[in-house]
């Protein structure tokens, strides 16, 4: 059962204030680990009276209870297993151990089944420490919301809120639903979401999460999921979903563990009754028989596979890497190629501003036009207006009041600071020539950055919400934010490719020398129809993306691949900040798919790299998907293997190798296991294994090879 929390805490976060603790499943709150517990303690205290020459009976009853704590579990699961005509390998133990007391053996079947259940309570705990990967997330998630009627206000349960209800969040308070703000302004700690370190302000129109906690302000939020699909809900799925999953090689051996196991029953009749038949005693065949069936059993060579696993995807969930399934996480481990998406994956995906250039005669210098801009474009709430403001408070420019604010679709924003009309976006119709109204598009310059609005800025909204209604970049004729025009051209018939710049922009003199294609978006700032200066916003590469990119290389043995639907020029840019040499630009969400399906034609395993929106296509196609979740879109978590729900690159790398570590240890537990088997069955059958001693070696065996896989739970493992 999952325990939340309260909706409703007695103070608002601060921005400095700790993170919630991460929470661990506690050994003994499983219920393997308690009879366990039970049968070792038991045992022990026998152990203890039948040493100190006690009366059979005191020491009889606690191998008894030894007995039945450790074993009623497995041999109920395998009378299940019995009824549906399959023979479980853990019945098989539990008959050794009750064959072993009916010769007098009491203290070996005691032992049997102590260690036996241990080993069970090991596997029980990799599979808890999967779930707790994402503990910190349920336990966000508030019990109750108030929900705003026309009668007025009601408390109702977080699981009974619907789509289109108006929630009302209270300073301090959890947010009940995904949704949007309609009414008020506050801040919103969504760092276990996005990963954002600082509390992101929020007004109307923003997105909000379920379990993000709000700050000071009271927000009116109208919900926008179902809470059953909010992004909590979805990751929590996801994890049940994957600690169910098994790898290809637990299916393996799955596949053969029936056929052993009968094979095994064979064998040990056999054992039993040849010697018996040239004249050896009933007793000695039968203990030899029983020791056969304990070192034979492949309990080991069962465990060896799913506790590295599983303790991979909960080590990589506690670092906010989401691997959906056992068998993604075996499939990381695999590739040997990279091919890396720019925008929102090398890139932040959001714009900020790298260039202020005032005109000549305008009087302005840059900060005097970048805090003119800024006036202009604070009451927006469009990304480019936030980077433009977000730049000005950086450099400590105080922001005049503007009055007369106006927005307008495919022209840009207008207000009058100072008492002049400042605008910027789109140039006037009459404010410039027809080469002004032929290069400029809404204020952007028409680089042929189509895809991406110049350099990959993209409207976020439709980085956000593409997840439920994706176009194909063909069909986006005309995306029209704030002015800012991405224009798509209709793709070649030959390769599907967007058609070239045309060639009559190119046959027209720039009218300002200042308003040059540059490596970003470029929007032109006027003051009373004239233009005063230009502004150029790019998208951030992020600070670990050559880190994390050389790290890929030397973990493949091959430099990534760049696959962008960007423009060749912002492309090479990226790439030479990260050391990637082979890009392919101006690309369709086919072509992707098209350039990943080649790489594995050619014989390479690839892993793709993207945001998982439009990226979709060559998440699916590729050997392993990761997508970079920030906001926890839709797609990424449905199309992608593994999300990386902080957008932290540096943990591409990290899970490739948690992931190689896994399959070796893997392959050192078969290899341990088949050791083990062999050697004690060899000694069995050539010579005289005594039963205390098989059953040492093989739970012994199965106890090391689950304790190995439980390596990967520590801090070092992701670290490598």
């Amino acid at each position: 059962m999952v325990r939340r929390v309260s909706t409703t805490f007695t103070s608002p976060f601060t921005a400095t204030g700790p993170p919630p603790p991460r929470r661990r499943t506690r050994v003994l709150a499983l219920p393997e680990a308690r009879w366990a517990l039970v049968a070792t303690v038991a045992f022990l205290a026998g152990l203890g009276f039948d040493l100190g020459g006690a009366p059979s009976p005191m020491y009889g009853i606690l191998y008894a209870v030894a007995y039945v704590a450790g074993g009623w579990e497995p041999a109920l699961e395998g009378l299940r297993a019995l009824r549906e005509k399959t023979l479980d390998v853990d019945l098989l133990m539990i008959v050794a151990a009750l064959g072993a007391a009916a010769i007098g053996q009491v203290l070996d079947g005691a032992l049997l089944i102590v260690i036996f259940a241990t080993s069970g309570a090991l596997e029980a705990l990799a599979t808890a420490r999967t779930a707790d990967s994402v503990r910190g997330l349920l336990d966000l998630a508030p019990d109750t919301a108030t929900r705003l009627t026309d009668h007025g206000e009601e408390t109702v349960p977080a699981a009974e809120l619907g789509v289109g209800d108006l929630l009302l969040v209270r300073p301090g308070e959890r947010i009940g639903a995904d949704g949007r703000v309609v009414d008020g302004v506050s801040e919103a700690d969504q760092a276990t979401i996005t990963g954002e370190p600082l509390p992101v302000v929020k007004r109307p129109g923003d997105d909000v999460f379920a379990g993000t906690l709000n700050g000071t302000g009271a927000l009116r939020v109208r919900v926008g999921r179902d809470p059953a699909d909010s992004v909590i809900a979805r990751i929590v799925t996801l994890v049940e979903d994957a600690s169910r999953t098994k790898a290809p090689t637990q299916l393996f051996i799955e596949k053969i563990e029936q056929r052993y196991a009968v094979g095994i029953v064979a064998a040990t009749l056999a054992v039993f009754g040849v010697p018996l038949a040239f004249g050896e005693s009933l007793t000695d065949a039968l203990l030899r028989a029983m020791t056969f069936m304990i070192v034979a059993s492949p309990c080991a060579v069962v465990l060896a596979t799913m506790p590295p696993l599983l303790s991979a995807i909960a080590t990589a969930g506690r670092h906010g890497v989401l691997v959906k399934s056992a068998i993604a996480m075996e499939r990381l481990g695999e590739i040997d190629t990279a091919a890396l998406d720019k925008t929102g994956t090398l890139t932040e995906g959001t714009p900020e501003v790298t260039d202020v250039s005032p005109l000549p005669g305008s009087g302005l210098d840059a900060d005097a036009l970048l805090a003119l801009a800024a006036a202009a474009e604070h009451p927006s709430e469009h990304p480019l207006a936030r980077a433009v403001v977000g730049a000005a408070r950086a450099r400590g420019l105080r922001i005049a009041p503007a009055t007369e604010f106006a927005a307008t679709p495919g022209r840009g924003v207008s207000a009058v600071v100072g008492g002049c009309v400042v605008e910027v976006g789109r140039v006037e119709a009459g404010g410039a020539g027809a080469a002004d109204r032929m290069h400029l598009v809404d204020g952007v310059w028409d680089r042929d950055d189509r895809m991406h609005g110049g350099d990959g800025v993209r409207d976020l909204d439709d980085r956000m919400h593409g997840a439920d209604g994706m176009q194909d970049a063909a069909d986006r004729r005309s995306v029209v934010a704030h002015g800012m025009q991405d224009v798509v051209d209709r793709p070649s018939p030959a390769d599907g490719r967007r058609n070239p710049a045309r060639s009559d922009l190119g046959s027209h003199p720039h009218p300002h020398p200042h308003l040059h294609p540059s490596a970003g978006t470029t929007v032109l700032v006027t003051r009373d129809s004239t233009p005063v200066g230009t502004l150029t916003l790019t998208d951030r590469l992020r600070p670990a993306a050559p880190a994390a990119t050389a790290a890929l290389a030397a973990l493949t043995g091959t430099t990534p691949v760049l696959l962008t639907g960007d423009n060749a020029h912002a492309a090479a840019r990226v790439a030479e900040a990260t050391g990637i040499t082979d890009v392919r630009a101006e690309l369709f969400p086919e072509d992707k798919v098209n350039a990943v399906r080649d790489l594995q034609l050619a014989g390479r395993k690839v892993l793709f790299v993207g945001d998982g929106v439009n990226d979709a296509p060559a998440l699916a196609a590729a050997h392993s998907g990761l997508a970079m979740g920030r906001a926890g879109s839709d797609l990424a978590l449905e199309t992608a293997d593994a999300v990386v729900v902080r957008d932290d690159l540096t943990a591409v790398p990290a899970v490739v190798r948690l992931s190689r570590t896994a399959r070796r240890l893997v392959l050192q537990n078969l290899v341990i296991a088949g050791t083990f088997i062999t050697g004690l069955v060899l000694w069995d059958l050539v010579g005289h294994l005594p039963l205390p001693l098989g059953v040492a070696g093989h739970e012994g065996s199965t106890v090391l090879v689950g304790l190995n896989g439980l390596r990967l739970l520590r801090e070092r493992a992701w670290q490598g």
